[in-house]
């Protein structure tokens, strides 16, 4: 009785999406297409990845740092709660081994291909956009006396601006505070993943069931303790992962509407893609049912004609009725 709840819970609205979901796609007949439709796409995203590259080679605008700004800047330097190897496994292969779950659940080549390909562009599209403000930026970090000044003795030139003396690469990364990557990142990955669950589940199927917002809201908890985490580290101050945040969600966002429908519309399960895919399916199977059935028909006919119409004084049934049937058939050259 409780799992025909639970199945009722998570069942949307009836209608033409659930007809739709008799369709299957698989990865080895229809892989291949979908690939060569979107090969520019990926060949977008090889070139996305090379800007992501060149953005964190280049040195970040170094912004004007005085005495009197220190204030803000002497938290101690700590290590990453959230290691930067982290966030690619959370934020793009925990969402890729969903999307194949619900592959191998429903056989859809369109939803598992736009679904991996609107998560990386969501993804490198945050991460050009929150590197380029960067560098371009150069905030300091909340810790940046200390990569700055290392010994704890400061050292200012006559303008007033800081003369750092300690790590290079300490120094460089201390500029690069607005915005957070880790938030952004987070957001951009976890924020499509709540998107694409949201409307998997059905979450806006106006039945009013909370479980399904919990489900949704648990990859956006996640994110958020991990901005939260940038600041508790004084890697970043607070509009740093706030503006992050939102960067990555809006990206997040435009990327997912890219290939699915928002996830309060009634198809909102699927990606236009398959729902195109199906219409043609469906109009193919029309076209070719009418040829086979006039075949058909024709066939029938002849054979109910050539039962109905026995010989002089033969009755169908007799071995010289199909004998006659034959002889008749050659003298008016049908055989």
């Amino acid at each position: 009785m409780s799992s025909q709840i639970m199945r009722n819970m998570f069942q949307g609205p009836q209608g033409r999406g659930v007809e739709a979901e008799l369709e299957c796609f698989y990865m080895r007949s229809h892989g291949r297409k979908v690939a060569r439709i979107h090969m520019h796409d990926w060949l977008i995203l090889i070139l996305l990845v090379i800007i992501e590259i060149g953005l964190n080679v280049i040195h970040p605008f170094y912004r004007f740092v005085g005495k009197d700004m220190m204030t803000d800047l002497k938290y101690p330097m700590k290590d990453n709660t959230v290691p930067l190897w982290a966030v690619p496994v959370y934020a793009v292969l925990l969402p890729i081994l969903v999307f194949l779950f619900i592959y191998f659940k429903r056989r859809d080549i369109y939803d598992l291909h736009h679904a991996i390909l609107g998560l990386l562009f969501s993804i490198l599209i945050t991460g050009v956009l929150t590197d380029a403000i960067k560098d371009a930026t150069g905030r300091p970090r909340p810790d940046f006396f200390w990569r700055c000044f290392p010994d704890g003795i400061d050292n200012y030139d006559r303008w007033g601006n800081v003369v750092c003396h300690g790590n290079e690469s300490d120094i460089r990364e201390g500029h690069k505070s607005f915005p957070s990557g880790h938030s952004s990142w987070s957001f951009a990955g976890l924020g499509f993943l709540a998107l694409y669950l949201a409307g998997k589940i059905k979450v806006f199927d106006r039945r009013g069931h909370v479980a399904k917002l919990c489900i949704v809201f648990l990859p956006l908890l996640m994110a958020s303790l991990v901005a939260v985490s940038r600041v508790d580290d004084y890697w970043h101050h607070w509009q740093d992962v706030f503006a992050g945040g939102l960067l990555g969600l809006t990206i997040a966002t435009f990327c997912y509407l890219q290939f699915f429908p928002a996830p309060y519309h009634t198809e909102g399960w699927g990606p236009y893609a398959y729902f195109r895919a199906v219409e043609e399916t469906r109009s193919t199977r029309r076209v070719d049912r009418p040829v086979n059935e006039i075949g058909l028909g024709i066939a029938d006919t002849n054979q109910q004609f050539r039962q109905d119409r026995p010989g002089p004084g033969l009755d169908s049934s007799s071995p010289d009725y199909h004998s006659y049937s034959l002889d008749s058939d050659v003298e008016s050259g049908k055989v």
